[in-house]
C-alpha cells in the first residue's frame, strides 16, 4: 500500500468501524485504544512482548501503557496525525493473538488454568 493510499478516517468512520469490527477498543479523538487486562506483571510483559512483535513484524507501533495488570495499547498513524486501515488492521490481529483462547476452541489444547498463578490474561 502507498503512502498515497493510506487515508485518515473522520470521527463517525472511526466510531462506526470500531463498533462493527472491534470489541472494546473506542477512540478518544485522537487514538483508538484498548485495555487488556492481565493476572500479574508477568502476564502484562507477556501481552507487551506479543504487541512489539506484532507491531514490529507489521512495521506499525503503538503507543503502550504498562501497569502491574493491564496494558493499555493506543493506535494512531504518526505520519498521517489520525486512523488509517493501519491501525484498524494491527488492532484487530492484537486481539486475534493476544485473546486467543484454546480452551474455547475444539482443540487438543487446554489452554491456562484458571489458577491466577497460571493464568496471565483475562478474556
Amino acid at each position: 500500500m502507498s503512502d498515497n493510499e493510506l487515508s485518515v478516517y473522520n470521527d463517525n468512520e472511526i466510531n462506526e468501524k470500531i463498533s462493527k469490527e472491534l470489541k472494546d477498543w473506542e477512540y478518544d479523538g485522537k487514538w483508538i485504544r484498548k485495555r487488556f487486562k492481565t493476572h500479574s506483571w508477568k502476564g502484562t510483559l507477556m501481552v507487551i512482548n506479543t504487541v512489539g512483535h506484532l507491531s514490529e513484524a507489521a512495521w506499525h507501533h503503538p503507543d503502550l501503557i504498562a501497569s502491574y495488570a493491564f496494558v493499555e495499547v493506543k493506535l494512531m498513524t504518526h505520519d498521517k496525525k489520525g486512523i488509517t486501515n493501519l491501525d484498524f488492521e494491527l488492532a484487530k490481529k492484537i486481539d486475534d493473538v493476544v485473546l486467543w483462547n484454546p480452551s474455547a476452541e475444539d482443540l487438543s489444547l487446554e489452554g491456562t488454568p484458571k489458577d491466577p498463578r497460571f493464568a496471565y490474561i483475562k478474556y
